[in-house]
């Protein structure tokens, strides 16, 4: 009756041993997901006030970048600076399709506001023509037949045609580039005009 009796109280004291163990193991789990939600959660607070900030610098940098581009614009379109145009001889070219031998006749001007850069034009003339030519052989009729097509390849010759010069290619819009070992300058060419285009 004894040995029962005894057996009876070591579960008793069993029974809240075991439990006590099992509420610390909650608690210990709880504060540790308590730990980990509010760790996630300052580190998702700090990704995206990080992500804010980059975003208003990207912002800022791109409104600098638009006034630098209305600035120039602005600059372009200076009445009392008139601009100085550079006619080149008339290209023409074989083409580069394959199906059928087709060629292009493409009259070039080229617009530049320093009159001082059209005479370095005229020095580098040789180098320029050669440029360009490379630029137009590489081409096929598909290439120039659309607006798209010209404008691209507009672009095209202007770098080809400002390389020899030796200013860096021009980026669309006309943000300044550096003259090859020297100081930040605009582009010595402002534009490329058309005066005649034929493809046949």
């Amino acid at each position: 009756m004894s040995t029962a009796h005894a057996e009876t109280a070591d579960a008793a004291q069993a029974s809240p041993k075991k439990a006590g163990g099992k509420k610390k193991l909650i608690i210990i789990v709880a504060v540790a997901l308590l730990v980990v939600l509010i760790g996630g959660g300052a580190a998702v607070f700090m990704m995206k006030k990080k992500a804010a900030a980059a975003a208003a610098a990207a912002e800022a940098e791109d409104d600098e970048e638009v006034a630098e581009v209305v600035h120039d614009e602005k600059k372009k379109h200076d009445k009392s600076k008139k601009p100085t145009f550079v006619p080149l001889e008339p290209f023409v070219v074989n083409l580069a399709d394959k199906e059928s031998e087709r060629y292009a006749q493409i009259g070039v001007t080229l617009e530049v506001e320093d009159p001082k850069v059209a005479e370095d034009i005229k020095v580098y003339m040789p180098a320029i023509r050669n440029g360009i030519l490379m630029t137009l052989s590489h081409k096929t009729s598909s290439d120039l037949l659309s607006r798209e097509g010209k404008l691209a390849l507009a672009d095209e010759i202007m770098e080809a045609a400002t390389e020899p010069l030796g200013f860096e290619a021009p980026s669309s819009g006309g943000k300044k580039k550096k003259k090859k070992g020297g100081d930040e300058h605009g582009p010595p060419i402002t534009r490329v005009h058309f005066s005649n285009f034929i493809v046949q």
